[in-house]
């Protein structure tokens, strides 16, 4: 355990059973494929476990580019390649379906009197 500056405690440690090696390829237009390839505490290969694939892409929006990720359900790269425009139109329609909850929370709020908002009207 390690004590910082602040005198908080952290306690920090990687997954020995949890690790992978990272490679990104990218055609440098579209976006990014994330191959995460599971490997041992030694640093060899884990047949073990399945290799993952994340999308990455940016759609541009009103306030600029918006980074987009998300998992890609492939056995290999080539799979990765076909079926990364599927999943990033799932992580578009999720990410749309998170700002409509959000903002449907939102909409939901009371406001009471006296509260920072209401104030905002009656000066």
């Amino acid at each position: 355990m390690i004590t910082n500056e602040q005198g908080v405690n952290i306690d920090i440690k990687i997954d020995r059973d949890n690790l992978y090696i990272e490679e990104s390829f990218t055609d440098l237009t579209a976006g990014y494929i994330r191959k995460l390839t599971p490997v041992t505490p030694d640093g060899l290969p884990d047949n073990s476990r399945k290799a993952i694939f994340i999308a990455q892409t940016q759609v541009m929006t009103q306030g600029g580019p918006l980074p987009i990720q998300g998992p890609i359900e492939a056995d290999n790269f080539k799979q990765a390649l076909e079926k990364f425009p599927a999943a990033v139109n799932e992580a578009v329609e999720k990410l749309i379906e998170r700002s409509n909850e959000m903002r449907r929370q939102e909409a939901s709020k009371i406001v009471l009197p006296g509260s920072e908002v209401s104030s905002l009207f009656t000066k």
